[in-house]
């Protein structure tokens, strides 16, 4: 494609990078205020092309619904406490109605190109496993978020949920959970619809090709510096308001900005990497995403998970993540140099006493990175025990920076969480984290407007704007009194999105 070559001198708004994020954020705030001029700035030539390209994440619609990492641990009564996972599923939702109402309002058409109904199981072995699997189903299955969600440990039902996990698996104890109502988002896909509608409204500009290199403070905001790409003349921009949505390149622009706020702040990339199936035979048997228990020594991050995947109109499994070895932040526009040039007097102690702590990752690092494919596959097995070698094709995915702060203390570098960084006068932030990342977007962005442009919602107008994108804006769906309100809108929702 041509790159995007618009530009808006001295926006109101500038945001850099093109992806969930930015995206997002920027049809948000257009939709709050007509008004507002917007710059959006992209290194690549095409619009979210890192993590939030179709084949760079797992593409889950994360709504605590499957994964394990969200409810770690089973208390000594054996209860196990479900709470973050209500907390995650209540911020997809938001999710999904900002989406829905941009379907509804013509911002978005065609929403199968980006989002589809794909149900969701959690899948464990061995006794302990399945004792906690059950646990887990009982905490979830009381709130009206999970009302329908299925247990199991009856074979022939799992096996009807999902035929491969089933097939010539030895006889140890399994259990799953099951959903219908999970989905499958490419979340590039998502991004380019929105910031194409972006891109049509007056006085909003994108520029793709463009690398932003400096950040300089302002009297009333910022001076940005960008390097086009395509000629590599310079030109400078100012905006009042700057949002850093650079993915792995958000660290660099915050220690370039200099804002007291990054002190301290380090960052660790681990690579990506998926086994993908493309075999229709096989591909036809599975419609589902199955998350497991955790693998030994491995981060959170790292639980493994067979994956339907629905990218540019072609269906395909994925398995995986294995995790590489990488001092690059991005993907395609990173470079070899990107973590030793991070590395400041100010994070020096932080990055050493934090990698000190995390020898167990480091170890786990070089496994992954020099594990064969028949030791892969040995994984995959734990999954889909029939699965043949010959099916299967290793890809090299996106790359994840981990933030890490002083704070950090013996937590270690890898969890899960998105964290937004503000400067004190809130005209600068940046984003920062992992999963559930790209699906709680809405949620996140909308803490940006509140902390960083209150007045936006601070009008009965304002707060009219935003109830019309998120019904459930400044109503706690969580609470069992609103459990009607919430039906009533997810409905909807789905309806829009075209998932029921």
């Amino acid at each position: 494609m041509n790159p995007f070559n618009q530009h808006i001198e001295n926006p109101d708004v500038l945001l850099i990078g093109s992806g969930v994020m930015s995206a997002n954020l920027a049809a948000l705030l257009k939709r709050l205020d007509p008004k507002l001029s917007i710059q959006v700035y992209e290194v690549t030539e095409d619009l979210a092309q890192e993590a939030s390209h179709g084949w760079n994440n797992a593409g889950t619609g994360h709504a605590g619904i499957c994964e394990l990492s969200y409810t770690p641990t089973q208390a000594a009564d054996g209860t196990v406490d479900v709470s973050n996972a209500i907390k995650i599923f209540e911020q997809f939702e938001k999710t999904r109605q900002f989406w829905a109402s941009a379907v509804a309002d013509g911002l978005i058409a065609n929403p199968k190109e980006f989002i589809n109904p794909v149900q969701h199981l959690s899948f464990v072995h061995g006794a302990k496993w399945v004792d906690y699997l059950r646990a887990r189903h009982t905490g979830l299955a009381a709130h009206h978020f999970f009302a329908d969600m299925a247990f199991s440990t009856d074979r022939a039902v799992i096996g009807r949920w999902a035929p491969l996990l089933t097939a010539e698996r030895p006889a140890v104890p399994i259990a799953a959970t099951h959903m219908a109502t999970g989905t499958d988002i490419n979340f590039g896909e998502a991004s380019r619809k929105l910031l194409t509608w972006l891109g049509s409204q007056p006085n909003c500009g994108i520029a793709s090709n463009h690398r932003v290199t400096d950040l300089a403070k302002t009297d009333t905001g910022w001076s940005v510096t960008i390097r086009d790409l395509a000629t590599n003349q310079l030109r400078r921009n100012t905006a009042k308001f700057v949002f850093v949505g650079a993915g792995g390149g958000s660290l660099h622009l915050l220690q370039k900005a200099g804002i007291p706020e990054a002190q301290g702040l380090g960052g660790f990339p681990i690579g990506g990497q998926w086994l993908v199936c493309d075999n229709p035979a096989i591909v036809a048997q599975h419609e589902a995403k199955v998350y497991g228990q955790p693998l030994d020594a491995a981060p959170t991050m790292a639980v493994p998970h067979l994956d339907t995947r629905i990218l540019d109109g072609k269906k395909t499994l994925l398995f995986g993540p294995f995790a590489s070895w990488t001092t690059k932040f991005l993907h395609k526009k990173g470079s070899i140099l990107d973590l030793p040039g991070s590395i400041k007097p100010h994070n020096l102690a932080t990055l050493l006493k934090i990698g000190a702590t995390n020898l167990d990752l480091v170890k786990y690092l070089v496994q992954q990175g020099t594990q064969s494919m028949e030791d892969r596959m040995k994984v995959l097995h734990v999954f889909y025990p029939a699965a043949k070698k010959a099916d299967w094709k290793l890809i090299d995915a996106g790359i994840r920076v981990q933030a890490i702060k002083k704070t950090d203390g013996q937590a270690g570098i890898v969890h899960y969480g998105t964290e937004v960084i503000t400067n004190s006068d809130r005209t600068l932030s940046a984003l920062l984290g992992a999963s559930p990342g790209a699906s709680v977007c809405v949620h996140i962005v909308l803490e940006v407007v509140q902390k960083c442009l209150p007045h936006l919602v601070a009008t009965e107008e304002g707060k009219a704007r935003m109830k019309a994108m998120i019904p459930t804006y400044d109503i706690d769906i969580k609470n069992p009194a609103h459990a009607d309100f919430y039906r009533a809108q997810a409905r909807r929702a789905s309806e829009l999105l075209q998932l029921a």
